[in-house]
């Protein structure tokens, strides 16, 4: 059975170690990868003064599609491709999304981040889905948030509820349009959000055993260049900190030397805790775990043994065992309803306010 024709497409600014194992990952699976590559206004401590990525990542990039794209599926975009002669993205990420969009000629766009993965078995059921349905219009993936270590993972009632929810292929044909980047949105040729058509969500897929494995905070210079980016983010955007509480120290406090276990995710005015992950990895991600054991890969990385002296503490087992029960209390009437629900957003809203009403904490926040 062949394959659907998927085109996926990538931002990236700084996508080292990572970029290398994604698109070797992905190759096998791809009608093209489109990399759109460049900072935007509020990434401009990242990035050189032409804005391109520090690490090399655009000069990788041209080597990769001149000595390992036999098939011409990469397609590199900078701003300077799109008239920003400067070398950098205007906005907020909207316009190097539509950047790649606009060259996708596959009947389904597929967003991906740098440091996320996919099995290969989960790209498999994806592609089966498309195939056997054409007629699926979005789908929506359940994240695995990993931290500080490929070894531990962010759980919380607000991240299995609601934020770790991630819109990322969407059907694509002539007319269509990337809307906006926040949330992902894709319109058809009759403005219509695809994900009011036939959309997949992400209950769905994690029934099929599928997931998006996010390591977006491994290495210690990646999560502080993040989080530099997030304040200004959240600056520009001139709105309250809703995302990150006390987000100027999160890298110091949180991450480097984690003095609240019970908010460990940056969207901390959240309960969330870590889990030690037991399941099996990417097969991308294993490859980048043999690499830094043998020091092809070098990048520093957390010390994680306070995080499993705090995993092993009955104190903290005892509140998480109360934080799981809380939990429940919005899984479940959620689950109940869902067959009343087309679409269980606004249900899902109101559950997540009551909470903040029960608990004194928490509040919505902008999707992903």
């Amino acid at each position: 059975m062949t394959n659907p024709k998927v085109s996926f497409g990538i931002i990236v600014l700084n996508g080292q170690p990572f970029l290398p194992y994604n698109l070797r990952a992905l190759y096998p699976w791809a009608h093209q990868i489109i990399i759109s590559e460049g900072a935007s206004p509020n990434a401009t401590h990242a990035a050189r003064e032409d804005g391109h990525s520090l690490d090399g990542t655009l000069e990788y990039l041209r080597e990769f599609k001149e000595k390992h794209d036999p098939e011409d599926k990469i397609i590199i975009v900078t701003a300077e491709d799109e008239g920003h002669l400067d070398g950098f993205w205007p906005g907020e990420k909207d316009e190097q999304s539509r950047a790649y969009a606009k060259r996708a000629t596959g009947d389904w766009l597929w967003q991906i981040d740098v440091d996320e993965f996919y099995r290969d078995s989960d790209i498999q059921t994806v592609m089966d889905m498309l195939t056997q349905d054409p007629a699926i219009t979005a789908m929506t993936f359940p994240e695995i948030p990993f931290w500080g270590s490929f070894d531990y993972r962010c759980d919380g009632p607000y991240l299995r509820c609601h934020y770790s929810k991630f819109h990322r292929l969407f059907k694509w044909a002539e007319g269509y349009e990337y809307v906006t980047h926040r949330p992902p949105t894709v319109i058809d040729g009759e403005g219509r959000d695809l994900r009011t058509i036939k959309w997949i969500d992400s209950e769905l897929l994690a029934e099929r055993g599928v997931s998006l494995y996010h390591y977006t905070q491994i290495f210690m210079s990646q999560v502080k260049a993040k989080m530099l980016y997030y304040e200004k983010l959240i600056d520009s955007m001139n709105v309250e900190k809703r995302i990150i509480q006390d987000v100027d120290n999160w890298y110091e406090t949180t991450f480097a030397n984690l003095e609240d276990p019970y908010h460990v995710h940056t969207v901390n005015t959240w309960p969330s805790w870590l889990v030690r992950f037991e399941d099996v990895h990417p097969e991308a991600i294993q490859k980048m775990q043999a690499d830094l054991q043998v020091g092809i890969l070098n990048d520093s990385m957390r010390d994680m043994r306070d995080v499993e002296r705090v995993l092993q503490s009955v104190a903290f087992s005892k509140e998480i065992g109360r934080l799981k029960w809380r939990t429940n209390f919005i899984e479940h009437p959620k689950r109940l309803l869902r067959s009343l629900l087309k679409r269980e957003s606004s249900l899902l809203e109101f559950v997540c306010r009551m909470w903040g009403i029960v608990t004194g904490r928490g509040r919505l926040f902008p999707e992903k």
